[in-house]
């Protein structure tokens, strides 16, 4: 079979491919583009006629997508975002807006960027409002995909690595990402700890009883993937999913944990708390700003992420 002729290509055929694939149902893709359901059924056969492939079956009271078209259609969706973007402006007037942003971070970024995101709110957008849900995964491209949120916060090196990965290997590239600030993560114990004093060596280190902050409640973390390569192990005896918590039960207790330096100065214990540096060489935490692609050329997307730039400048201007 001959492949499709791109130039010939109706454009028209690929909004409906599109409304198809995000309703499953030929009768709701007619509602929202306002055709009849036999102009959608005759759209989508010219579609599988100039691609051959049957792109959409019926699978009970819905359409199930082929293989093929389950392939092209991120592709398809956010060329036709952008395309629409670009030619219909989308300003976004702050002071005038009515809308809610949706940010995925773990409470210790959210305790850096929110006093200057509130500030900007409430000098700019005093219609806007924003939801922090909680970070629980190292990669948040299934959230932004699905649109559960409109930007996630946090440390996503496997992520940057992987969408690096694939640029370079000529494929598309679906999220994008500004670096915010840069941190390091140090042991913290309670000021009379036992480690207080002397050296903290790698021996000490996992010999002693350790609180895990992990956000999906796995109890693994990169502290333990950093120290696998060494032959070594700590004794991980109690796993919490906020900073806020670990530096609370640490203050209180035998067990050891591991924090981003600049947020132990936000817990309001900061006092109580004695900070070492690990005994083992580990990456520095780069905190990114994540989104998906098709929101791009949103205006109104724009200045949120402007608004969270400004937020962490000011965050660590001090």
């Amino acid at each position: 079979m001959r492949p499709p002729n791109f130039q010939t290509l109706d454009l028209n055929l690929l909004r409906v491919f599109n409304e198809v694939m995000a309703e499953r149902s030929l009768t709701r893709a007619a509602r929202n583009l306002s055709l009849t359901q036999p102009a959608v059924s005759n759209a989508l056969r010219r579609l599988r006629e100039t691609l051959g492939d049957e792109l959409v079956q019926r699978s009970g009271q819905g359409m199930a997508p082929t293989p093929r078209a389950t392939a092209i259609w991120p592709a398809v969706r956010d060329a036709l975002q952008q395309l629409h973007e670009s030619l219909i402006p989308n300003e976004f007037v702050a002071a005038q807006a009515i809308s809610t942003f949706v940010l995925a971070m773990a409470d210790a970024t959210a305790a850096e960027l929110m006093p200057g995101l509130i500030e900007t709110l409430e000098n700019e957008a005093p219609g806007v409002t924003m939801r922090v849900v909680p970070l629980t995964t190292r990669d948040p491209r299934p959230l932004l995909d699905e649109e559960t949120c409109d930007l996630a916060v946090g440390y996503f090196p496997a992520v940057l690595a992987d969408q690096t990965a694939r640029a370079q290997g000529g494929e598309p590239v679906s999220f994008l990402h500004e670096r915010l600030y840069d941190d390091e993560y140090v042991c913290a114990m309670r000021k009379d700890h036992p480690l207080a004093q002397g050296s903290l060596t790698l021996e000490r280190f996992c010999a002693a009883r350790h609180m895990l902050v992990s956000f999906s409640g796995r109890p693994h973390g990169f502290i333990d993937e950093a120290l696998a390569p060494l032959g070594r192990k700590r004794n991980v005896v109690l796993t919490v999913n906020q900073f806020f918590t670990a530096g609370r039960v640490v203050a209180n207790s035998n067990l050891l944990t591991v924090l981003p330096r600049h947020f132990v100065w936000l817990t309001g214990i900061a006092e109580q708390l004695v900070l070492r540096p690990l005994p083992f060489d580990i990456a520095p935490v780069n905190v990114d700003a994540l989104w998906h692609r098709r929101s791009q050329q949103s205006g109104a997307h724009i200045w949120l992420r402007q608004a969270v730039v400004r937020a962490a400048k000011k965050a660590f201007s001090v």
